[in-house]
Parts: C-alpha cells; sequence; structure tokens
C-alpha cells in the first residue's frame, strides 16, 4: 500500500513539473493535456494517504499532493461553472441565431451515414470537418443540396477540412502558415439577416511521440492565426481541433494577441478527444470569438464513430453591444515578442510529413 501511494505521488510531481519546464519536446507538453485527470488522481491519493502510516516521509508527499491539487485545483477551476464571470446578454439589436458544428471526423472512420444523420438532425448553419480526405468529400456530396456554399482542402495526411455552409461565403481563403501540409480556413460568411462575420478553422499538428517530436509546428501555427485575427475588423470565431488545451502557455498566449475570448471559461472543460474513453477525455478541441459574438449554447455531441466528439455551438453576433470588452486579455510587449519568436520556429520546424497516410 505504502508503495502505490509513493509510486502515485512521485508520478503526480513529475506530471505536475514537466509542463512547466520551457522546452517545446512532446515529453513537456503533453502532461498538460491531462491536468483534469492528475487533479483527481492527486484528490484520491491524497485521502489515500491518511490510511498509512503517518512518519515524516507521509507528512512531506501529503503536503506536496495538498499544494498541487490546491496548484491545479485553481487553474481548472477557471474553465467551471464555479468561476463566476458576468454573463452578458446580446441585445435586441443582435443577429438571428447561428449554429455551427465543427469536428475531427477521424480520416480512417468510414461509417459517413452516421455523420450525415448527425448534421441532417441539427441541421447547423454551418459545419467544419477536419481529417476530411477525398473519401469523405465525396460521402458528404449528399449534403451540398442544404449546404451550397463550401470551401475544400482535401487532403490525405489527416490534415485535411472541408467548410460547408447555408449562409453566403463572400470570400475564403486557405492558410498555410507554419508548412505546406498543415491548412487553415478563413472564410467571410454574412448572415439571412445581413450580420457579416469570419470564421477560421484550424487543427495544427500535435506534439506526441508518434507525430511531431514539438510543439513548435503547432504553436506557430495557432499564433499566426492570432496575427491574422488582428488584420481583420469583424466578429471573429476561430475554431477546430487545436491539438491543445485552453489552460496551457500557447493557448493562452493566443488568445492575448488575438483578444479572442474562450467561452469554457465559467461554463465548462467540454472535453472531445478520446471519444471512446471517458475518464481519459481531454479539451482539446477548442473554440475563441471575438467580442461581438454572444454564446447561446456550446457543447458536446454524439459519438459518430470517430476518435474525437463534435462541438455544437449557437451564437448571435451583436455590433451594439460592447459589454464583453472587459473579458478580453491584452498582450503585453514581452507576450508579442514571444509570439513572433514562436512562429519563426514553427516555420522552421520540419514536420517531415507523409503526403498519404495509412491507418
Amino acid at each position: 500500500m505504502w508503495e502505490l501511494y509513493i509510486v502515485l505521488s512521485v508520478l503526480i510531481i513529475i506530471f505536475s513539473v514537466l509542463p512547466k519546464i520551457p522546452n517545446s519536446h512532446w515529453i513537456f507538453r503533453v502532461p498538460d493535456f491531462g491536468k483534469i485527470q492528475v487533479f483527481v488522481i492527486a484528490v484520491l491519493t491524497f485521502g489515500f494517504g491518511f490510511f498509512l502510516e503517518k512518519d515524516l516521509t507521509w507528512k512531506i508527499f501529503q503536503a506536496i499532493l495538498l499544494l498541487l491539487i490546491i496548484f491545479h485545483g485553481i487553474v481548472l477551476m477557471k474553465y467551471t461553472p464555479l468561476y463566476l464571470i458576468t454573463k452578458h446578454k446580446p441585445s435586441t439589436a443582435a443577429s438571428e441565431d447561428v449554429q455551427f458544428i465543427s469536428a475531427n471526423v477521424y480520416q480512417f472512420n468510414t461509417d459517413y451515414p452516421r455523420f450525415i444523420n448527425l448534421i441532417n438532425k441539427c441541421r447547423p448553419d454551418i459545419f467544419l470537418t477536419m481529417e476530411s480526405n477525398g473519401d469523405w468529400e465525396n460521402a458528404l456530396k449528399v449534403l451540398e443540396k442544404d449546404y451550397p456554399f463550401h470551401h475544400k482542402v482535401t487532403l490525405e495526411n489527416t490534415y485535411g477540412m472541408h467548410f460547408y455552409s447555408k449562409l453566403e461565403i463572400s470570400e475564403s481563403r486557405t492558410h498555410f502558415f507554419v508548412a505546406d501540409d498543415i491548412p487553415s480556413i478563413e472564410a467571410h460568411l454574412k448572415t439571412k439577416d445581413g450580420f457579416e462575420f469570419v470564421f477560421f478553422g484550424v487543427h495544427p499538428p500535435p506534439p506526441s511521440p508518434t507525430e511531431e517530436e514539438t510543439s513548435k509546428e503547432r504553436d506557430g501555427d495557432l499564433l499566426s492565426t492570432g496575427k491574422r485575427v488582428m488584420e481583420i475588423h469583424k466578429p471573429i470565431i476561430v475554431v477546430g481541433d487545436f491539438n491543445n488545451v485552453a489552460w496551457s502557455k500557447s493557448s493562452i498566449l493566443f488568445r492575448k494577441t488575438s483578444e479572442l475570448i474562450d467561452p469554457r471559461i465559467g461554463r465548462a472543460f467540454i472535453s472531445t478527444f478520446h471519444a471512446k474513453y471517458r475518464l481519459f477525455r481531454f479539451p482539446i478541441d477548442l473554440m475563441f470569438h471575438s467580442e461581438e459574438i454572444f454564446i447561446g449554447d456550446l457543447k458536446t455531441l454524439d459519438n459518430f464513430g470517430s476518435d474525437h466528439l463534435p462541438v455544437y455551438c449557437k451564437f448571435k453576433i451583436d455590433h451594439k453591444n460592447d459589454d464583453q470588452e472587459e473579458r478580453i486579455d491584452t498582450a503585453d510587449a514581452e507576450e508579442k515578442a514571444e509570439a513572433e519568436e514562436m512562429i519563426e520556429e514553427g516555420k522552421k520546424e520540419d514536420g517531415e510529413r507523409e503526403a498519404i497516410v495509412t491507418e
């Protein structure tokens, strides 16, 4: 029993310390994904400790565990309803509701009807697919009658993206911010009642032992998107599989440099990956928005065979309401310089990905 307590305590300490080390290697970045699980295990281990012999070693480990529980709890509470924020409502001059679905479909998932049924059931105004290749594009053609506007980036490397809309797309483009095989979509849309906004779909590569050795490309891609956001003077939404968590240093830097709002703050974690394992699920499909966007609903939907749960959002656009401006954090000069440095590092990184990936 004592040995188990020591092993768990040491692992909790390691997984808590590694993300604080300023190194982009996946060994230091991946543990941040599991902060929720580390917190829960730390609480259980701390409680378990009271059934053991209480010597000096026990006191040291219990004190460390308590400090880590407080540390992780303070960070995580921000992404729960326990964190009290002023929830502003749009004015009567706001747009009608706009709904979207963002889904990493998993390139090798061939259960296309389940996703098509999800779209037909929810009937969003727009939807984004990630990891969608040529087979997924062909399968989704049945939806093009209802979604006549689209922007397609068909790739077979698990980074393909497809954007479909009932709303008019006045302009759209594909960005390759840090690599010529990692796309982002920028689409300028207009609602049926005349409100314009810009939708960004992103899917940077994750730092992991099976994919990218470091987080440099991921961070560079996200911060490049933030830089582009600052050049646009319209309501903006940035959505996608960020392969990142909202509390990581690079996510916070993205939020500050883009001057966007994280709707998870004061709401919920909204964990999406892995879809099949509830206890080991991380919130890596993120969303950020400008102050003109008022979120009515943000949640996950049922699994359709992918390794990610789809994200659903309902929102309004209100140009005449600046109440949410208080929720915007801005980057200082040092943070802006750090962001520029991370963008350059991302561009220099060579991901060495295959053009065609097989399962």
